[in-house]
């Protein structure tokens, strides 16, 4: 491979670095890079664009062109030549930029004259900061060497961006960790906190981009690749790793031991880089090009490369090791994603937890919501723009996330924190009140749960029982299936603590979301309509078998309720009961206590259970409707899509006349029924269920004062009459009219 001129973009990095070096505001220190670019690379415009806000760059400084467009000349992301570059973090390099598809002409800048181009993204590490772009009038394509020591040099103006070099009083100037961002994700739970930014994996930070020696560079960087290399070889010599988990690491190997990836870093290095400025714009570029094919496992493959980058720069830097560095007073949680088990080690030391990745029904969301954490998911772009101190406050109720608020913000959301926390104690005094409406009809009230440490809540929150105990997070935080007697073990803790409260444990709810660490992973098209839950159960019975085996033993001849989950027909629910008493004859044949009194029921989360025979009506003990699935299913709305689940009222018209329908077959059977699901602890469409004739709802614990509060200033009877003339009006959604004749009733 022919040599890039190292010795003459060398030169160039060391000039830059001596420019930077030197005192100064953030526009005279881009001023300089400019004009020294533009003297080095021979060509008379120099000009750098940065992003303002997340969709417009702004022109920050320019040599060659007009000084009065600085500041005033703004491009939309992927407007112009410029606006392309950033949106593709791809290089444009023309001979002749006007006859460019999407060009765009920028009188007020003077530009007309020049004809070539070359622009650059300004990135690091897939954060895109902005554009550098060389123009000259001479009409020429320039050549691979120059386009690479652009990069090289927008690589380490990244690096000082984010150093801080060009803070000052412009208009898009500043340190990237100095200024105030919000991020605007997806409610994963709800609730407010205020506190100190704690990474989950603490950021590198590269202090050096430009080296003097590039010798020892090199032998820096090939040292830490082949101490990377060798911890990843000793991972696959494991004797614990199962033939999926060795297909995963085989393809990390292949990452690691990839010759272009270290050649590649090699040349970066004779450029005039740092062994870790090399690696970070290795990264960059790498994810620049997977993040734009269209294959998804290449894509995918994105984790791996930030993983084992990260790993390679902690190697070379020692940062991220540990440091014995202490949790914040106040720790909100910052990752782009995290596993339950993580998630517990941490436990209710956390504030609030903010993930850049995540889904509504991730492992991280269920066990925020067991622990009555905020949690924003899907907040882009927070894990590189956080550093470990950062204030940092989390509004779970809207999905918004502020980060190094300015004051008058801070002290507006310190307001609603103080007002919400009175509210709590308003409904604390309603703790030990029945949730009875104004025309006398009891609803009884029962929270989810899914770890020991949600059962304290059952006393705080005043909760009739637990409606739902999700079984699934004791197999999910483990390495490996846990044993009969450990769950034995767990499950009877969970009823001493309830102190005779009726517990419903739901069997394992595996699939979709949902996947086990030591179970073969299903690649599903549609996995929500998937092999999970009960179908997993009944094709793999002897977890179902090890589980029933587990509640009788725990139950200790106590009350037992057992539910199985995504029943889709009367069969499904016959086998799986089936299961069930034949542990029961079986412990009884070894002498072991049987249940006081067993209840056998079934999650109604799919359209087709609400129109099975009447005889699977009768032969359930109870039911409960799972909301969030059967209402996904019934509207062909995907809870994971943020574009479609909310476009959907549960108090759509429709929707109420399923749930009627249940209840009247439920009626009918003489079948207990209660309602399970977000929309339970939502007081507004908790106190329509209720009118309609649910009388029983199960929500997370902090939603019961809520709604109990409502119920009890509501006439249940009159808000029926409300909701039966919206229907029968043809409404399609009964919501304006609820809520027009709650504000009534409130007067």
């Amino acid at each position: 491979m022919p040599e890039r001129s190292e010795s003459d973009s060398r030169k160039l990095l060391k000039r830059l670095r001596d420019s930077l070096a030197e005192p100064g505001q953030g526009q005279e220190r881009l001023n300089r890079v400019t004009h020294l670019i533009a003297d080095s690379m021979l060509t008379e415009v120099c000009s750098i664009y940065l992003f303002r806000d997340a969709g417009t760059l702004e022109l920050c400084a320019t040599e060659g062109l007009l000084a009065e467009s600085v500041h005033q000349t703004r491009l939309r992301l992927g407007e112009g030549l410029v606006g392309r570059v950033a949106r593709t973090a791809v290089p444009v390099n023309t001979a002749n930029a006007p006859s460019e598809k999407g060009f765009r002409f920028m009188p007020e800048t003077g530009e007309e004259i020049y004809s070539s181009f070359l622009g650059v993204p300004i990135q690091r590490v897939g954060e895109k900061l902005g554009v550098l772009v060389v123009q000259s009038k001479a009409a020429r394509q320039f050549s691979d060497d120059e386009v690479y020591a652009l990069e090289v040099v927008a690589m380490v103006l990244a690096e000082m961006t984010e150093l801080g070099a060009f803070l000052g009083d412009g208009a898009a100037l500043g340190a990237l960790h100095k200024q105030p961002v919000m991020f605007r994700g997806t409610t994963g739970q709800e609730g407010t906190a205020e506190g100190q930014v704690w990474l989950h994996e603490a950021r590198v930070v590269v202090t050096n981009p430009v080296a003097d020696d590039p010798e020892v560079e090199l032998t820096r960087i090939r040292a830490a690749v082949g101490e990377l290399r060798v911890s990843v070889d000793d991972l696959l010599a494991a004797q614990s790793l199962d033939k999926e988990q060795k297909k995963v690491l085989e393809a990390y190997r292949m990452f690691a031991h990839s010759r272009g990836w270290l050649r590649r870093m090699e040349e970066d290095i004779q450029a005039g880089l740092s062994a870790e400025a090399a690696v970070e714009k290795e990264q960059s570029a790498t994810r620049a090009r997977l993040s734009q094919v269209p294959d998804a496992y290449l894509r995918d493959r994105l984790h791996d490369l930030d993983d084992l980058s990260n790993r390679l720069l902690r190697i070379l830097t020692g940062q991220g090791r540990d440091t014995g560095a202490a949790l914040p007073e106040n720790p909100v949680l910052v990752a782009r994603n995290i596993g339950p088990a993580e998630l517990l080690e941490y436990g209710r030391s956390l504030r609030g937890v903010v993930l850049s990745e995540g889904s509504v029904g991730s492992h991280a969301a269920i066990v925020a919501r067991a622990l009555a954490i905020p949690l924003v998911i899907h907040a882009e772009g927070v894990v590189v723009q956080a550093l470990n101190g950062d204030a940092i406050l989390v509004d779970g109720d809207q999905g918004i996330v502020h980060l190094r608020p300015e004051e008058s913000v801070a002290a507006a959301f310190r307001d609603k924190i103080a007002m919400q926390t009175q509210a709590q104690l308003r409904y604390a005094d309603l703790r030990d009140k029945p949730a009875q409406s104004l025309d006398g009809q009891k609803i009884s009230l029962q929270m989810n749960a899914g770890l020991m440490a949600d059962l304290p809540s059952l006393e705080s929150s005043g909760a009739d029982g637990v409606g739902l105990f999700r079984t699934e997070l004791q197999f999910l935080i483990r390495n490996k299936m846990p044993k009969r007697d450990e769950l034995a073990r767990l499950y009877a803790r969970v009823m001493d603590a309830a102190k005779g409260r009726r517990v419903a444990f739901r069997t394992l709810d595996i699939g979709s979301d949902k996947v086990l660490p030591y179970m073969k992973p299903q690649d599903e098209p549609n996995p929500a309509m998937g092999w999970r839950a009960i179908r997993v159960g009944l094709d793999k019975p002897g977890v179902l078998q090890m589980q029933a085996q587990a509640l009788i033993r725990a139950a200790a001849g106590r009350p037992l309720s057992i539910m199985f989950p995504f029943i889709a027909e009367y069969e499904e629910y016959l086998d799986a009961r089936a299961y069930v008493m034949a542990q029961v004859k079986r412990e009884a044949d070894l002498g072991h206590p049987t249940p006081e009194t067993l209840e056998i029921g079934a999650m109604l989360e799919t359209p087709s259970l609400a129109f099975a025979p009447l005889d699977f009506f009768k032969a359930t003990d109870f039911l409960s409707i799972g909301g969030n699935d059967l209402k996904q299913f019934f509207f062909a709305a995907d809870r994971e899509n943020e574009r479609v689940r909310r476009r959907y009222d549960s108090l759509n018209a429709s929707f109420l006349g399923l749930i009627r329908q249940i209840i009247a077959r439920c009626d009918e059977a003489g079948t207990t029924l209660s309602f399970c699901g977000e929309d339970a602890g939502r007081p507004i469409e908790a106190v329509c269920f209720a009118a309609i004739g649910l009388r029983s709802l199960s929500m997370r614990p902090a939603s019961i004062g809520p709604v109990k509060s409502l119920i009890r200033r509501t006439d249940l009877a009159a808000l029926r009459a409300v909701i039966d003339a919206e229907c029968a009006k043809g409404s399609v959604s009964v919501r304006p009219a609820v809520m027009e004749f709650l504000a009534e009733q409130a007067k």
